[in-house]
């Protein structure tokens, strides 16, 4: 049964990113489950580090941007999701092509949820494990 609070597509959500961060990044969302989203970043000179790995921080950003998705359409119509923490354990350097990445969640309360965002290169090697945890905001009153 799916997850979903609110009205949800991959073009909802790759429009929402227009002239933004994620847009500028390349990050494109590609699958939608039941409980999980996938997207993915190019490996290029957007978002590689002087050295020609993809930086750590698009690996943030990639995982950042799905599990703040993830909370927010997964979330009651007029509550807002913000972050908390994120953390970040990157596992192997991507020199090319595009890592992909899917979220899941692993709590959703009324006040906070926590997903786990899992990254993989071409060759489906997990790249980076990152777990994010977001605050649910209530209508305002």
């Amino acid at each position: 049964m799916a997850i979903w609070q609110k009205t949800i597509s991959l073009d909802i959500i790759n429009k929402t990113s227009e002239g933004t961060a994620v847009a500028h990044l390349g990050i494109e969302f590609t699958e939608i489950g039941d409980d999980w989203i996938r997207a993915r970043v190019p490996v290029d000179s957007r978002t590689i580090q002087p050295y020609g790995l993809l930086h750590g921080g698009v690996s943030v950003v990639l995982a950042e941007t799905l599990g703040s998705t993830c909370a927010h359409f997964s979330s009651p119509e007029g509550h807002r999701c913000v972050g908390l923490d994120i953390n970040a354990n990157h596992l192997r350097g991507v020199t090319s092509g595009w890592v992909t990445a899917t979220a899941r969640p692993v709590h959703r309360g009324k006040t906070t949820q926590v997903w786990q965002i899992d990254l993989t290169n071409e060759a489906g090697e997990l790249t980076c494990v990152s777990r994010l945890t977001m605050a649910v905001l209530l209508p305002r009153q």
